[in-house]
């Protein structure tokens, strides 16, 4: 089994209990393929680059999880029929970070941690 990471878009009228409700049926698909969800983040209402079927804003989620082809295809295919996902974009990863993601640190988190890192090179 190998490492993936998934972001989608939910469209921006729905609730956050609505998108915890799209997330869960995602992630027992996963699990019902023997497959195990290793992270899930939600990143919250996002205003897009461009529209979207309509939609200027989106809920962002992100899912790692460990599948194997066969889970992943059917999880591809079945994110694919909801109309609610606006889109969504798959990844195969070598390692799970256990650190939250970017998305998730704080604007004062993320500069600290960039001048600590211009000031060790």
């Amino acid at each position: 089994m190998r490492l993936y990471e998934c972001v989608f878009i939910v469209r921006q009228d729905l609730s956050t209990t609505q998108v915890d409700t799209i997330t869960n049926e995602l992630c027992a698909i996963i699990t019902d393929h023997k497959g195990s969800v290793q992270k899930q983040e939600y990143w919250g209402l996002k205003t897009m680059a461009y529209k979207i079927k309509k939609n200027r804003k989106g809920h962002y989620v992100m899912l790692n999880f460990e599948a194997d082809a066969a889970t992943v295809a059917e999880f591809d295919r079945r994110i694919g029929l909801n109309e609610d996902v606006l889109r969504s974009l798959i990844i195969g990863i070598e390692a799970v970070d256990p650190e939250p993601s970017v998305m998730m640190q704080s604007k004062s988190e993320r500069s600290s941690s960039d001048s600590d890192d211009a000031s060790a090179a």
